[in-house]
């Protein structure tokens, strides 16, 4: 073919571009890759999870709990020994997150430049040596500038592994796989409150406080999962070790038809696609209304818990039932949406099930009333975060602005967390009724939009497929070339539907 003219945002204009240069469609071309059946293609999806998610989820465990330790930490002494008071520990939480969101665009750029066995090493021996350093501050100032450094250092993870999803499996499959990859940021916190309740007690060991052992012990640990991170993870489809010459063809086979023969090579223009697109937007406060709690509950539960009359030690305890049930939450919604191949009703859903729990928290003085909203409260939550990722992603067409929107959802929603950490002051407990009632209030917020975005995706689909039958057409009559003359319109190409 000969150069193709910039393609319009607008599906109608880019209908009629097409059917002026091509006349009618041609055959299949004889080269193409033979199809898998089912039975081969479920055998194909088992062996990219076995070699993908278990990793990316021990990843993720590490990240979420390096992050969110010290919560643990505080009930170990924390704040006495380092002369903390007032609101400083919620600036100690706060400041984390600025730098964790400036580092997410320029860091699933820098994985697209470079590769990600490589990038997401580096990412990790960064933040775990931090971590490891963050047990060695004997003052406020220091324990500032090292969760600085922790949030700039961890800030690409998520939003990378969360691309290097989509890179891998259809938009259709993308949400269970993510919804392992975030369950192990409910593990982390049932699992980070067990861990700490045994390393505090190293209390003395070396002359160093039991809050600054979980930080020490689990910075190490993140450095020796670092070290093999880099010969473990698979860059991409066409370069796995794991998979045979015939399965790498069908990987990428599979996703050039999931994905409709969209651009997916680097180029800054895609950048600027990202930025413009207003859905990416809506996206962005679905998210920070999800995200505020989601760090809430991360950073306060134990503080929550502790409230309701119980020790510290009982407290780190009591973290653990309300993040398994979370943790099973997540893993069942990201199965039915991906079986149904729908985000935003579940979304809505699982919104619908943590204003009930805040509900509770809010209005009731009664301890048990107040435990069992945080079950709802955590199982409403944490569902959503892979779920509106794997939404966002699935509506956003090519793969430089894919990894680019996904960046700005995720860092966006990460400014959830400076908010999050001055929802819980010490002057209003044990109620903390502003708290629960700002919860309440994003996670409404996020309701009414996913709410919102439904509709609008759903009008968009039918306004598309109106607009071919008007011309005569069906999907099933785009060629490669027909789709090869809108590849750079991303979403807006005519023959692109929305995930709902």
């Amino acid at each position: 073919m000969t150069g193709v003219s910039t393609p319009s945002t607008d599906p109608e204009l880019n209908l009629k571009h097409f059917q002026d240069s091509i006349e009618k469609p041609s055959s299949v071309g004889e080269g193409e890759v033979q199809e898998f059946d089912e039975k081969r293609t479920q055998r194909l999806l088992r062996k990219l999870d076995w070699n993908l998610v278990p990793f990316l989820a021990l990843l993720y465990l590490l990240s979420f709990l390096d992050r969110t330790n010290i919560g643990n930490a505080r009930l170990a002494g924390l704040e006495k020994d380092l002369g903390m008071s007032g609101l400083d520990y919620n600036v100690a939480l706060a400041v984390f997150f600025p730098f964790y969101v400036a580092a997410e665009v320029p860091s699933n750029m820098m994985m697209k430049r470079t590769r990600p066995s490589l990038w997401l090493t580096i990412i990790m021996l960064a933040w775990g040596l931090v971590m490891t350093l963050m047990g060695l501050v004997t003052n406020f100032p220091g324990l500032l500038v090292a969760r600085m450094a922790l949030g700039f250092a961890e800030g690409g993870l998520f939003p990378g592994v969360t691309f290097y999803i989509t890179m891998w499996y259809r938009r259709h499959e993308c949400g269970l796989r993510m919804a392992l990859f975030f369950s192990a940021a409910t593990l982390a916190g049932a699992f980070g409150g067990l861990l700490a309740r045994g390393i505090s007690e190293m209390d003395g060991v070396g002359g160093k406080p039991g809050w600054a052992w979980i930080f020490i012990l689990e910075g190490i640990a993140t450095l020796i999962v670092a070290f093999a991170a880099f010969w473990i993870i698979n860059d991409y489809p066409e370069t796995a070790k794991f998979l045979t010459d015939e399965e790498k063809k069908e990987v990428q086979r599979r996703l050039k038809a999931d994905r409709t023969s969209l651009a997916d090579e680097f180029n800054v223009k895609y950048f600027f696609h990202a930025i413009k697109d207003w859905k990416i937007y809506i996206h962005m406060l679905i998210t920070i209304g999800i995200y505020t709690p989601l760090y809430s509950i991360s950073l306060f539960l134990p503080t929550i818990v502790k409230a309701m009359g119980h020790t510290n030690n009982t407290a780190q305890l009591m973290t653990v039932p309300p993040y398994v049930a979370a943790c099973l939450a997540t893993i069942a919604g990201g199965w039915l949406a991906d079986r149904s191949k729908q985000r935003g009703v579940y979304m809505i859903l699982f919104c619908g099930v943590a204003i009930v729990g805040f509900i509770m928290l809010l209005s009731s003085g009664n301890p048990a009333v107040q435990y069992v909203g945080t079950f709802f409260a955590a199982s409403g939550i944490y569902p959503n975060v892979p779920m509106g990722v794997a939404w966002n992603g699935n509506n956003i067409g090519g793969s430089t602005k894919r990894g680019v929107g996904i960046a700005m959802h995720v860092g966006f929603g990460n400014l959830g967390g400076a908010i999050a950490a001055f929802t819980y002051r010490v002057r209003e407990q044990p109620r903390y009724p502003s708290g629960h009632g700002t919860l309440l209030a994003t996670t409404s917020m996020s309701l009414c939009l996913c709410l919102f975005m439904t509709i609008y995706l759903r009008r968009e689909n039918a306004r598309r497929d109106a607009l071919l039958r008007e011309k005569g057409m069906t999907l099933e009559d785009y060629t490669e070339e027909m789709k090869d003359s809108e590849r750079e319109a991303g979403d807006y190409a005519t023959f692109f539907r929305y995930t709902v």
